[in-house]
């Protein structure tokens, strides 16, 4: 009995596994010594199963990570896992080759270079891709949205991985990298909700009526298209200025887009009641006022004599 388990066994390792083993063996082979590389039929079929092991896990991980995000979004993601799988490729393939017995080691080393200058190259893209998976994932920017980035005040339209697009008062479109989302300062007039508070600043004579003018104000708001009822608006007095009593009226719209004509015909309107009510809208004056100790004399230098 251990007899015949023995030949078995003997005949599994050097005719079965033997003849396998030779089979993976068969390739080419290039170079001498270190620099000799085999490329066999057992490093191809191991790079196959590296392969498509690596992109059963790709869309794994990519159903994992985009299963509860909407259509549009799970689309934005397909460059990137482009790129991933590329990359990932690579890896494998390195990996691969070292595992094999190849040496790797000259391969790295001259494309260190490379990889280096390719890697500063594309440190913005990275960073604009970053951003722009953060705005997916995290919501903090979408479609419609009106946003204030560098003193521009825009509508968002379209979001990309590595951009965001938007549309300003004036009808032109400003392309934003996603990067100044997550680096700097910006304003989302809208994101918890559309209703947005607005002013109008005035600036009075001294020796006006307070009381008129807030009427004034009141009224100005009151009837203008566009404002909403509730919150109620309501006028401020700020200051006193240098020339002028400071007041604001404050409201509330549902359109910061169309914000300025509002603001526009406000003024219009506030024009016409204080002309009518004889409230001046000062400007700023100065009075200047020359000081000398002694009366002024004119000097005759007797150049003009001498021309005669």
């Amino acid at each position: 009995m251990q007899e015949t388990t023995g030949k078995v066994q003997e005949i599994i390792e050097n005719d079965i596994w033997g003849t396998v083993k030779d089979f993976l063996d068969l390739g080419i082979q290039f170079g001498k010594g270190e620099k000799e590389i085999n490329i066999t039929i057992g490093l191809i079929l191991l790079l196959v199963v590296a392969f498509l092991t690596t992109s059963f896990l790709l869309k794994w991980l990519r159903y994992l990570f985009t299963r509860k995000m909407e259509v549009d979004d799970k689309n934005k993601f397909i460059s990137v896992f482009k790129f991933l799988r590329y990359l990932i490729y690579l890896i494998v393939i390195v990996f691969t080759m070292s595992a094999a017995g190849i040496n790797i080691t000259i391969l790295l080393t001259a494309s260190a270079a490379l990889f280096v200058g390719l890697g500063l190259a594309l440190q913005e893209i990275f960073q604009d891709v970053i951003g722009g998976i953060f705005i997916i994932v995290d919501k903090s920017l979408s479609v419609g949205d009106i946003i204030e980035v560098d003193g521009k005040v825009g509508k968002v339209f379209e979001i990309k991985l590595r951009t965001t697009r938007c549309i300003t008062r004036d009808d032109k479109v400003i392309i934003i990298p996603n990067h100044k989302f997550i680096s700097e300062l910006v304003y989302n007039y809208t994101q918890n909700h559309r209703t947005t508070r607005e002013s109008v600043k005035i600036g009075v004579a001294y020796g006006s009526d307070v009381a008129l003018v807030t009427k004034l104000l009141e009224e100005a708001v009151h009837s203008q298209k566009g404002i909403l009822k509730s919150p109620k608006p309501f006028v401020l007095f700020e200051d006193f200025g240098d020339s002028a009593l400071l007041f604001s009226v404050n409201f509330f719209i549902n359109d910061s887009f169309s914000d300025p004509r509002i603001k526009s015909a406000i003024r219009y309107k506030l024009d016409d009641s204080f002309r009518a009510n004889q409230i001046t809208i000062p400007f700023p004056q100065r009075d200047v006022h020359l000081f000398q100790q002694q009366p002024f004399q004119h000097v005759n230098t007797g150049k003009i004599n001498d021309e005669k």
